[in-house]
């Protein structure tokens, strides 16, 4: 057991004490004793309110399992089932139309549409990546990438990928920001006259694209660009190895890129203790103050990475602009589930994770809205929280008074706190509507969720039958509804022009000639934001917003009404399985139990809960909790109905236990799971499977809670 404190009636690990009392508190003008008193206050009113929602999640579930076992064999009727969630309050009523009035809400957030970021908030090289991702270089993104159609070459500078990245980037500009008579891949000379950009003494097509510049008018040393909303930098230098050989002396082409990330505290980290705790509100703490950095070593030579300053231009009048240097910052805090044991209340009991985020994050915030100069997050006043994993316009409810006593006891203006939520739970995405009217104040960002959303699917109806193989529940119609949707109630509820409505993670950060082919279907959909897995993707990502008119694009979706509707959302993606081969339904089974154990072994053994793992085809994918919250719930569902036996998954289990082994042969931490399958790690991953149908909700971390927990006593 930790050192604890005692701290207004709490039990308080010592680590996470010292850490708010002598790092946190300091300079926000909180005294320790409101902040104690006033934690205490918000774990012995609203814990109980908490676990009553928990209760009622089960309860639901209870309803919804009985309800599916009896008709098991017949055909769902759709009707039917509507009428039965409605009866148990599972299905909401529809109020009438309203729109949000969420205020003093970022540019980022409300007008300025592009890539996000999503990093686990543990690692500090990440934090500052994520935050540093707000501009990048559009030829390394190119070059080092398989953008272009090849990978990369080893070696050296090879001259003839770097003229066809050249070649690349000039098709881009000539795209966006087209010559009156011209094309950038002919340009000797861009330079400023009287206000305005002229390039080989042409003008550009739409002159307003021109923001500003760097140094001498007739020679700038970079010049600004802007569409939709976005900046581009073309830097000049003659002295640089690419501008030395390029007839306009173009040294780079550097987009804004990532205008806002989030840094996670859920489901990319593995925070079990208040050591972990501790370290990820030191990450929040650096960037909310300002000082963050992080020591590595690159190329043999020790780096440092802080935060990057602000950027300085002057505008077409001579008058001297600034561009913010970073992302925008969201902090992502737990859902309602779990309990932690930093901090025990008044009965000795874990509180509420959820409520311990809420708590300190915004405390921590207070040192960036203290500012009025330096590297500020929000320059209009307010706090960006995302909370996860919410069932329904109540728990949306519920985390809105959350927020207003935070705000109440740290002395804040109310809706301070931006909420964003994730329509990633089925309860949520059937009554979104209602679920953004309950917190209309605060939201500034919706985003779906497929990873979480499939793995509450099957969940949620578990009893109803055996699910599809995991690549046919992507085709059936109820996601394509989901999508839709979100989008049109997000736009009828008045988002656009006031918050992010958002899509997932490009979950395969080496495939960025994919991502570039398919991940522009996210700003047709007239999603203002999505996830990308790197600052590079970030970079590429970023085309596609240029190439798009997003609010452009809702403007038309908004006068069109909805495209989807909750009957389609309440398809459940069943299969008929007795077409399957043994060989098909095995091969899913190894897929499915060869990810879970990728995932899991680093998470247990090393406490890494975000990273690339290898499929079973060896590409290496972005792995979380959601995906492993997927893979588990399929296997316990086709357990729980006989596709698959028991013994088949032990032996599918082990079986790709060795090849994980196999796969991170080449990590010195790594502790192989073969051949004695006796290990903490293989045991989480085994739990996950055959415990799978008895988590709540199908959710991962009471599992993982305690089997890393485990780990880390056994290395004390």
């Amino acid at each position: 057991m930790a050192l604890s404190v005692a701290r207004a009636g709490l039990q308080v690990d010592q680590v996470l004490a010292d850490f708010l009392e002598t790092r946190a508190l300091p300079g926000t003008g909180v005294l320790a004793e409101k902040f104690w008193s006033g934690f205490a206050d918000l774990v012995h009113d609203f814990g109980p309110r908490n676990r009553a929602l928990l209760d009622k999640r089960d309860k639901l579930q209870s309803w919804i399992d009985d309800w599916h076992r009896v008709r098991r064999t017949e055909a769902l009727d759709p009707e039917s089932y509507a009428e039965f969630l409605r009866k148990i309050s599972y299905l909401l009523p529809e109020g009438g139309d309203f729109q949000i009035d969420t205020a003093n809400v970022d540019p980022e957030i409300a007008t300025v549409p592009g890539p996000q970021l999503v990093v686990p908030i543990t690692n500090a090289r990440y934090v500052l990546n994520a935050a540093n991702a707000r501009w990048g270089s559009l030829y390394d993104a190119f070059y080092g990438t398989d953008a272009m159609g090849s990978a990369p070459p080893g070696g050296g500078y090879d001259r003839g990928r770097g003229a066809r990245v050249v070649t690349r980037a000039r098709v881009f500009l000539d795209e966006a920001f087209p010559i009156a008579g011209t094309s950038h891949a002919d340009v000797r000379r861009y330079y400023v006259s009287n206000g305005a950009l002229l390039i080989d003494d042409l003008p550009l097509m739409e002159p307003s694209k021109f923001a500003g510049y760097r140094g001498n008018p007739k020679a700038p040393e970079s010049v600004l660009l802007v569409n939709n909303g976005l900046h581009v930098e073309l830097v000049f230098d003659r002295a640089h190895m690419i501008g030395s050989r390029d007839q306009a002396a173009l040294a780079d082409i550097v987009l804004e890129s990532a205008v806002s990330a989030i840094l996670d505290c859920e489901d990319s980290v593995a925070c079990v203790d208040g050591e972990d705790k501790v370290t990820a509100y030191a990450n929040w703490l650096g960037v909310m103050q300002g000082d963050l950095t992080a020591d590595f070593d690159k190329g043999g030579r020790r780096m440092t990475r802080a935060l990057n300053a602000d950027r300085e231009f002057i505008d077409p009048d001579g008058a001297p602009i600034w561009l913010k240097g970073r992302a925008l910052l969201w902090v992502r805090n737990v859902g309602h589930l779990m309990t932690h044991p930093a901090i025990l209340d008044r009965n000795g009991d874990e509180v509420f994770e959820g409520l311990m985020d809420a708590m300190v994050t915004v405390l921590i915030a207070l040192h960036d809205l203290k500012k009025s100069s330096g590297l500020r997050n929000s320059h209009h006043g307010s706090v960006y929280v995302v909370k996860p994993k919410m069932h329904g316009p109540e728990e949306v409810a519920f985390a809105n008074k959350v927020f207003a006593k935070v705000e109440d006891v740290l002395g804040l203006p109310r809706f301070t706190v931006k909420l964003g939520v994730m329509d990633e739970e089925r309860r949520t995405s059937v009554n979104l509507k209602e679920c953004i009217r309950a917190a209309k104040s605060r939201i500034a960002f919706i985003n779906t969720g497929f990873l979480d959303r499939t793995g509450d699917e099957i969940h949620t109806s578990m009893e109803a039958g055996p699910f599809s193989r995991k690549d046919f529940i992507k085709r059936k119609s109820w996601i394509g509804a989901y999508e839709n949707q979100n989008v049109d109630i997000g736009l009828e509820c008045g988002l656009s022009g006031r918050a992010q409505i958002g899509k997932g993670m490009w979950a395969a950060p080496d495939l960025m000639a994919a991502m570039l082919e398919q991940k522009i279907d996210h700003p047709k959909a007239g999603a203002n934001c999505a996830w990308v897995p790197s600052p590079t993707a970030a970079i590429l990502h970023a085309l596609h917003y240029h190439k798009i008119d997003v609010f452009a694009v809702q403007r038309r979706l908004a006068v069109g009404g909805r495209r989807a509707y909750v009957e389609t959302l309440l398809e459940i993606p069943l299969a008929a399985y007795k077409r399957w081969t043994e060989a098909q339904i095995l091969r899913e089974v190894e897929n499915n139990a060869q990810g879970i154990l990728g995932y899991v072994v680093r998470w247990i053994d090393q406490g890494v809960g975000c990273s690339k793992v290898p499929d079973v085809n060896d590409v290496g994918l972005m792995e979380d909790r959601a995906t492993c919250r997927i893979s588990s719930q399929h296997i316990a569902n086709w357990l729980h109905h006989g596709v698959v036996t028991a013994a088949q998954v032990e032996a599918a289990l082990r079986r790709m236990a060795v090849l994980v082994d196999r796969q991170n042969a080449g990590d010195r931490l790594y502790r192989p799971m073969a051949p004695d399958f006796d290990g903490i790690a293989f045991a989480a991953a085994h739990d996950l499977v055959f415990k799978g149908r008895v988590q709540p909700s199908g959710y991962t971390e009471p599992i993982l809670h305690a089997r890393r927990l485990q780990v880390k006593a056994r290395n004390r």
